[in-house]
């Protein structure tokens, strides 16, 4: 993985300010969608349904900070010794989280709109806006990276303590509150209260994580802020700065239609190494996994584990929890970062367009083929029937779609990320290959 940057007092000062003001967009996001009346999200079902029982004396904002010390407490008790004492700021982030919430209520109580046709679809309207700044909070959040708000804490350290998969823990959490909100609605009101939770709460649980992995891509503008500007690489000597950067060219292709065949070809004729199973093997070297392991795992995300890593919305800080997938991501990109600064290189698909999308005299290439092509490829590749391969090839196509949408947010096959789209089923290996040997060396490339 790639190195920890030691960070100054300054910008941990920084940080924290900043998640400070984050916490009041979350919270305002939250109390937006709650006055949707439409269901409140996973996290606010038992406190928002507590603070609507008719003689209650306390606010929404209180039963949040309660909710929030059991949170606290628990992890206390269940890591025991292994609690660090950092994480006792939860408490403090319990309380303003809970002032924040009683504000955004007050705030926000004038906005709900009746049960007419266009009452209900400005209450939708609503949601959607209160999810959305919910989401954008979270990414803040995750970008802040200094603490967890109580409620996701506590998942993560039953993941820690039980080793499940935080994403499984992560939704029975959320599936365990939304069920202690219903067993109060019917405990105090009797029956089940829509109102409280509702189709809103579903539609939460889906579009909020969504959402965090959109705006996740688009606030760099906060690494700005916090970060302060003291890199070495700016104070150097004009004299003393690389003049030539190495050329390298990335190869994002769809299966059956020859993309590594060409990168090989294409790295022949350039004299120049080719990345692809040589990064697997860096990988397992440097997570202490096996090849086999790594090969299965890296750019494979499945229709079932994108839902999973939805419902999990990334509101962990990958510097607090990282899953193997997401493991095998960060060592990949430093493996590509790094060989991408020493030498004219070809790197075989693994989101390098989008890892080296900044990078100086870095040629991005995208490779596709129709269906009858690549089938026939695959199929005598592999020994099997062209509709064998067929579904084989859909089937990797949609895995590598997820797994690049998973990690940069983007489109797999927009053409907007590459530089060079080439349909090798119009034009042959051989020619696609005198096509980037062209292009890479007489366009200029000063992205």
């Amino acid at each position: 993985m790639e190195n920890i940057r030691t960070r100054s007092f300054q910008e941990l000062l920084r940080r924290y300010i900043a998640f400070v003001f984050v916490l009041f967009i979350i919270a305002f996001g939250t109390s937006l969608s709650i006055r949707a009346n439409l269901g409140s999200s996973p996290i606010s079902c038992p406190p928002y349904v507590l603070s609507r029982i008719p003689y209650t004396k306390y606010s929404m904002g209180f039963y949040v900070f309660c909710m929030h010390i059991f949170f606290v407490l628990s992890q206390i008790v269940m890591l025991r010794k292994n609690f660090k004492k950092i994480q006792l700021l939860q408490l403090a982030v319990s309380l303003l989280f809970g002032v924040y919430t009683d504000l955004t209520m007050w705030i926000t109580s004038f906005i709900q709109f009746d049960d007419s046709v266009l009452g209900y679809s400005l209450r939708w309207l609503q949601l959607i806006i209160g999810g959305s700044i919910l989401a954008y909070g979270i990414a803040l959040e995750v970008r802040c990276d200094v603490l967890l708000l109580p409620g996701e804490g506590f998942p993560l350290t039953i993941s820690k303590v039980t080793h499940i998969d935080f994403g499984k823990v992560k939704i029975c959490s959320d599936t365990g509150l939304v069920s202690v909100g219903i067993i109060f609605c019917l405990a105090f009101f009797g029956q089940w209260r829509w109102e409280l939770i509702g189709i809103g709460t579903l539609f939460s649980t889906f579009f909020v994580g969504y959402m965090v992995r959109k705006f996740s891509h688009c606030i760099n503008w906060l690494d700005k802020i916090v970060i302060p500007n003291t890199e070495p690489s700016e104070q150097l000597e004009p004299h003393l700065k690389k003049t030539k950067e190495p050329l390298v060219i990335t190869i994002s292709r769809q299966y059956g239609s020859g993309g590594h065949e060409v990168g090989e070809k294409l790295a022949k004729r350039l004299g120049c190494k080719l990345y692809d199973k040589k990064i697997i093997d860096e990988t397992a070297k440097e997570l202490g996994l096996t090849y086999e392991f790594v090969s299965e795992k890296e750019q494979n995300i499945s229709t079932g584990q994108l839902l999973k890593l939805i419902l999990t919305d990334k509101s962990v800080p990958k510097s607090m929890y990282l899953s193997t997938e997401d493991a095998i991501f960060v060592s990949q990109s430093s493996t590509i970062k790094r060989v991408a600064e020493q030498e004219d290189c070809i790197i075989i698909g693994r989101c390098a367009n989008w890892i080296l999308k900044d990078r100086p005299n870095c040629f991005k290439v995208f490779i596709y083929s129709d269906m009858d092509f690549a089938s026939k490829r695959v199929a005598e590749e592999h020994h099997i029937s062209k509709e064998k391969a067929q579904i084989m090839i859909n089937q990797t196509n949609k895995q590598r779609t997820n797994h690049y949408w998973e990690y940069t947010g983007e489109r797999w096959t927009d053409a907007r990320h590459y530089d060079l789209v080439i349909n090798t089923s119009k034009i042959g290996i051989e020619e696609a290959v005198r096509l980037i040997d062209n292009m890479a060396n007489s366009t200029p490339i000063s992205l």
